[in-house]
């Protein structure tokens, strides 16, 4: 029986997966809003390379990459900074966007998958309990099964019946609003940490980067509410007393983005549905990466799929795909989700008595997005006690800190208990149980 599946939006995940199920004779169409030549944003990305091992992809040419430096960070007042120390064989590598995308579409097209591009996917086609296509401002296409990589706030996602219980958008603090722009390098300075990274930045809630590289410095603001252009340009200015080689010129980007940094999606399967990537929220929340934990994803979706020989994709068929996931990657996404959600209540001061009093240290901050357990972000040291004496003195941050541990502990025994086999009863429950966590 012939049958077609559809990947709404060129999100990494999804071109990933269709490489994979195209690659095994699948008929597999990809439809994006941008341009061939206008792909992704106009930025460098940062992830791990063994997940391109899982979509059947090398290593790129050395010409396309670099290995990414430590980063530095430093709480509100910057006075003690803690140095990340990535070990030489874990270490991620940097790439421009634009040529990820070239890498993976290359491949796709080398794989048997078609793309129509200039498509703007406004939302799901659905009769009775089943997605049967997408709706597009050229017309309606139908499959028999749809694969959102739509990103953060997929129209296709969104746009699901309620009664689905797919949770449609990300709520307060579980998606940054990012500008990221690269400015000119001034010349006659030399940046004392090369990749800064600044938490609660004058005591916002969020973050700040600055990159100095050789011919410009990368400047990242990251906030969980709003910010317009102007806001941007007045905390530039801010970060340019502390750090003189960000210059004022604009050299690329300058782009307002929304990335999610939550826990993954709860129910991200249907009859004729599965999310992937932003579209079910696969980024390491601490840090916002999920281009490997996407790719990661498609192997396992793309298994799942071709599993399916009976083309039936439909919710109990696809779970495994969720099943598998969490087994895989979501059960340590979802722990460190609780840890962002404590970063996000801590006042300046307790922040800086965390960094001042060694509460955090080199270890904890050296994060990379191989790092998809809660157990690579905390660990047993010879140090822990003095570090808790140290906690328990602030008796406000020992309230959070107690609060995180319950959190966690729950969540740990709900990602345990998701169901291995499909049962709309079972997995609303889990789900439900799962939501109920993070609000």
């Amino acid at each position: 029986m012939s049958t077609k599946i559809v990947v709404a939006g060129g999100g990494h995940g999804g071109i990933a997966a269709a490489a994979l199920m195209a690659k095994a004779g699948l008929d597999v169409t990809v439809y994006e809003k941008n341009s061939a030549n206008n792909m992704g944003y106009d930025w460098t990305d940062i992830f791990a390379p063994d997940a391109l091992e899982c979509i059947g992809l090398d290593m790129p040419d050395d010409d396309l990459f670099e290995y990414k430096t430590d980063m530095t960070f430093y709480s509100t007042n910057e006075k003690t900074p803690i140095y990340q120390d990535v070990p030489i064989d874990e270490r991620e590598i940097k790439m421009e966007r634009s040529d990820i995308y070239k890498v993976i579409i290359d491949h796709a097209v080398s794989c048997g998958v078609k793309f129509e591009y200039n498509y703007i996917v406004e939302g799901p086609i659905t009769e009775g309990t089943r997605v049967v296509g997408i709706k597009t401002d050229k017309g309606d296409v139908y499959a028999d099964l749809v694969i959102d990589a739509c990103g953060c706030e997929s129209a296709v996602r969104r746009n699901l019946p309620k009664n689905w219980r797919v949770q449609k958008s990300p709520r307060q603090n579980e998606k940054f609003y990012v500008y990221r722009a690269f400015y000119n390098k001034v010349d006659g300075f030399t940046a004392d940490d090369k990749y800064k990274v600044c938490l609660l930045p004058e005591g916002k809630t969020g973050i700040g980067w600055v990159a100095s590289e050789d011919e410009y410095t990368d400047l990242l603001i990251g906030r969980f509410i709003p910010f317009d252009l102007k806001e941007a340009q007045r905390t530039a200015d801010v970060f340019r007393k502390n750090n003189p080689t960000l210059g004022t010129e604009i050299v690329r980007g300058g782009q307002f983005v929304q990335i999610p940094v939550r826990q993954p999606l709860s129910i991200m399967v249907c009859d004729g549905y599965a999310a992937i990537g932003d579209s079910a929220f696969m980024t390491v929340p601490i840090i916002g990466s999920g281009i490997a934990n996407s790719f990661k994803a498609a192997k396992i979706l793309a298994e799942t799929v071709i599993g399916d020989t009976a083309h039936e994709y439909s919710a109990k068929t696809l779970w495994d795909y969720q099943y598998r996931f969490y087994k895989e990657l979501g059960a340590g996404l979802a722990p460190l989700a609780v840890v962002k959600l404590l970063l996000t209540q801590l006042t300046p001061e307790q922040l800086d008595y965390i960094f001042d009093n060694g509460i955090l240290t080199s270890k904890e901050m050296t994060i990379t997005a191989k790092s998809t357990g809660l157990w690579d972000f905390f660990h047993l040291s010879p140090d822990l006690p003095k570090r808790g004496l140290a906690a328990i003195k602030d008796k406000e941050l020992v309230k959070e800190l107690l609060w995180v541990v319950k959190k966690i502990a729950l969540v740990v025994t709900t990602c345990a208990r998701i169901p291995k086999k499909y049962d709309r009863a079972a997995v609303l429950g889990w789900a439900w149980k799962y939501d109920q966590i993070f609000r």
